[in-house]
């Protein structure tokens, strides 16, 4: 029985009765789903300040997180939460190299491989400040903070909402015995903030620049003498400057309606005063170019636009229908996750795990995690977002490239933890994850299922071929066994297993298999015969590894199950993530149904319930996968403002809620293959699910 913790109830409180149980009437079976009904019954509404839980504008390349201000008035009172930031794909920034050092000079670590070294960066060796610049640099930049200039005292009264419907931040509340409307969006197309207030009294808008740093708040504001904030120009209603950060640049422009004269405050803040009604906006630019538009009815105009058009298109899901007290939670992760990963996680690179919002891991992204944050956008029938990120691995393949090279391998081996430059940051764990390798194979094919095109196919073919080439060189021949072997080294996706010690891990030996699969699907495709080393690794890869009728993390598992319960139970993602192919379906439901007696959920990670629930679904356990995707504990917690919580120095994590978004994908949608009945991942006692036009996964 479900039993809503303090953040549900907080949030049940703050909406309509009858929107929270979903009794807003039955529709007709064979009705379309009414929209924009679905989408703002779930408009987040805040009542107060939840330093947990601050909301956010944003385009995909570029976000705004707000306080009930509608701006960054108070950041102080978030620094425990979800720092309040100004993020963009671009804005990175790296601190100068350490005076004496090379930033290519970087030993690696030598592991051996079947008789020969292969050297990866996973240990400082004797390079420690070296070793942490390397991890730390670049950084993702806190942007700029815009603010109101008032005293948290003063402040009564907060009602904000987010109307999902039209991206548009609506903040009410009164200063002393004012009341005071605030109305903030982001522009569709552009990296630009438009604001718009009501006061009947004076107030102060501050602009205030700070320099760069790896901190999850992204900002240093006490090293003011190492960066520049360079006036270009300043007009009644117009301010123009430049950012200059070390080797960075960055351009703001404000244009004022309403506003006094903008004057400054200190090396990098600016302040203008408006009464009655007034607004600006305020546009953030790698290069120096006109603001895309000079008026904030403009603005939100567009963001309207934009909005509409992206809730009436691709799928939707709704479950007001359903008897499962749970049904309205789960039908508010899944609008809201909608929103946040068209926000966040839809820019022109992979995103960082806290997306635009904060920084985590000093805002490089990760790229075995680019799966859970991004298939849901072609499953959801909204390929154009993921083939925005999918780009970028055509940018870094000379990079990809050089790091299989160096290893000895042939084809691309893509990094782990990068900026956008793809360069592969140092770390005991990442560089000998294998997991992320098949992963461009897959959303490339997700693209393709969605629109198959051949111009798509030629466009990332080079991709798919040389990763499959990878993938072939990698495997090794063990001549005794007649098998191919992943690993040694290897650390497996259920990262808690030496890399010496660990060879065969079920979830990657499957996804080799698949991966090899598909980059022979695009040969065929595009006319071409089938490349014989690709087929010849696939067809004798190592079995998937069993012991005591239960699948394994790895084959060198000392137990079936041990103390290292805990992380990702990725032997799963073997049949749910992927198709199963040669997975016993009563070996891996054992395996599952092990996995959900023994495993400490309080020590795994937000796509990790999504996971066990795919995998639940294709097995026909349709109990189990509802109750793995809603199960009650600290990971998979769904804050107010939608982001899934993972702990205080990792308040949102964005994978979550893709994950959320492929398992409802999946059990709304079907896969290929399975059931034809309608909502098959579902359960159909409590279950009434209403779907549009969602794709079955492979």
């Amino acid at each position: 029985m479900f039993h809503p913790g303090p953040t549900r109830r907080r949030f049940l409180q703050s909406v309509p009765l009858s929107l929270a149980a979903g009794s807003l009437g039955r529709p007709a079976p064979n009705e379309p789903i009414l929209r924009q009904r679905l989408v703002q019954r779930h408009n987040p509404i805040l009542t107060e300040i939840d330093p947990r839980s601050p909301l956010s504008v944003g385009n995909g390349g570029f976000a705004f997180t707000a306080d009930p201000t509608g701006l960054q008035t108070f950041p102080e009172a978030y620094e425990a939460g979800i720092p309040l930031c100004t993020q963009s794909q671009w804005g990175w920034h790296s601190f100068p190299v350490p005076q004496g050092l090379d930033s290519r000079s970087l030993r690696f670590e030598m592991f051996d491989t079947y008789g020969r070294p292969v050297g990866y960066p996973t240990s400082s060796q004797g390079q420690r400040e070296l070793f942490d610049w390397l991890r730390q640099n670049p950084h993702r930049l806190h942007l700029g903070r815009i603010g109101l200039l008032l005293d948290r005292a003063d402040l009564s009264q907060i009602r904000q909402t987010l109307d999902l419907w039209t991206g548009i931040l609506s903040s009410s509340f009164r200063v002393k015995d004012q009341s005071v409307l605030v109305r903030t969006c982001c522009h569709p197309d552009a990296d630009l903030l438009a604001v718009e207030i009501e006061s009947h009294q004076p107030l102060t808008v501050l602009f205030d620049f700070p320099y760069g740093s790896p901190n999850m708040n992204a900002a240093d504001w006490k090293s003011t003498a190492v960066h520049h904030t360079v006036v270009l120009g300043r007009e009644p209603a117009q301010l123009d400057l430049r950012r200059e950060l070390d080797a960075s640049r960055y351009f703001v422009s404000i244009l004022s309606q309403g506003f006094g004269h903008f004057e400054q405050a200190g090396p990098h803040r600016f302040h203008s005063q408006g009464n009655g009604r007034f607004g600006f906006v305020c546009q953030f630019s790698p290069t120096l170019r006109p603001p895309r538009v000079r008026a904030t009815a403009e603005a939100f105009r567009a963001s309207a636009i934009h909005w509409n058009r992206f809730w009436s298109s691709g799928a939707a899901v709704e479950l007001s229908e359903s008897r499962d007290p749970r049904a309205p939670e789960l039908e508010r992760r899944i609008v809201l996750s909608q929103y946040l990963t068209a926000i966040q996680s839809a820019g022109s690179q992979p995103p960082q795990e806290t997306g635009l919002t904060c920084n985590s891991w000093y805002g490089k992204f990760h790229l075995e995690m680019h799966w859970w944050h991004a298939a849901h956008f072609a499953l959801w029938n909204r390929p154009a977002l993921l083939r925005r990120s999918l780009a970028w691995y055509r940018r870094i393949l000379p990079i990809a490239r050089e790091i299989a090279r160096r290893q000895g391998y042939e084809g691309v081996r893509w990094p782990k933890m990068v900026g956008p430059d793809g360069r592969n940051s140092p770390s005991s764990v990442g560089p000998l994850l294998i997991w992320q390798q098949p992963h461009p194979i897959a959303l490339a094919e997700l693209c393709f299922q969605a629109a198959p095109r051949r111009v798509f196919l030629e466009l990332y073919a080079q991709i798919v071929f040389e990763t499959a080439d990878f993938m072939a060189s990698y495997a090794h021949w063990d001549a005794a066994a007649h098998r191919y072997v992943l690993g040694p080294p290897v650390i497996p996706a259920q990262e808690n297993h030496p890399a010496r010690e660990t060879w065969n891990p079920t979830f990657e030996l499957a996804y080799w298999a698949h991966g090899l699969k598909l980059a022979q699907l695009w040969r065929k495709r595009l006319g071409l015969p089938p490349e014989p080393r690709w087929e010849q690794v696939r067809r004798n890869l190592s079995a998937l590894p069993v012991k005591d009728g239960l699948y394994l993390a790895h084959e060198n598992c000392p137990m079936t199950f041990t103390e290292r319960n805990r992380d990702h139970p990725s032997m799963l993602a073997a049949l749910g993530v992927l198709p199963g192919e040669g997975v016993d379906r009563e070996t891996m439901r054992r395996t599952l149904k092990k996995v959900l007696e023994v495993w400490r959920w309080p020590e795994t990670w937000g796509w990790d319930f999504p996971m066990v629930a795919m995998t639940a679904a294709r097995l026909g356990e349709t109990q189990i996968a509802i109750d793995a995707l809603l199960m009650e504990t600290p990971k998979n917690e769904y804050l107010p403002n939608g982001h899934n919580c993972q702990r205080p120095n990792l308040p949102l994590y964005l994978p979550g809620n893709g994950g959320l978004l492929a398992a409802v994908a999946l059990m709304a949608g079907g896969w290929q293959g399975g059931p034809k009945s309608h909502a098959p991942g579902f359960p159909r006692d409590a279950w009434t699910v209403r779907s549009e036009g969602l794709l079955p996964l492979l």
